[in-house]
């Protein structure tokens, strides 16, 4: 990995990127719909049975997630999300699936 993957986040991604019909499964087999954006944001609109958990707050936050169920991630674009599988997958989660936008759902 180049010094430049390493500063900005580069190399493979924590977590698979997933479309909206694979999310809706996870989420009906009871995984965890997380939301990364800011409260701003989240309050402007978000998708049912999110919780908020804002990516520069996520490694703070870790105990509002439940390890034992699948986590799948969001945010406008796919890359706070990215981000966010990275800071799940270094604290051990392993079951991290990427939405990326909210669109895709």
């Amino acid at each position: 990995m180049s010094w430049l993957s390493k500063l900005f986040g580069g190399g493979p991604p924590a977590a698979p990127r997933i479309d909206g019909d694979t999310a809706r499964s996870l989420l009906a087999a009871g995984a965890q719909l997380v939301d990364v954006r800011t409260p701003f944001e989240f309050r402007s609109g978000h998708l049912d049975g999110a919780v908020n958990i804002p990516v520069d707050q996520l490694p703070r936050r870790l105990d509002g997630l439940d390890r034992q169920r699948p986590v799948v991630l969001y945010c406008r674009t796919g890359s706070r999300s990215r981000r966010a599988a990275g800071i799940l997958a270094r604290a051990g989660y392993t079951d991290i699936h990427d939405l990326g936008p909210m669109s895709a759902f």
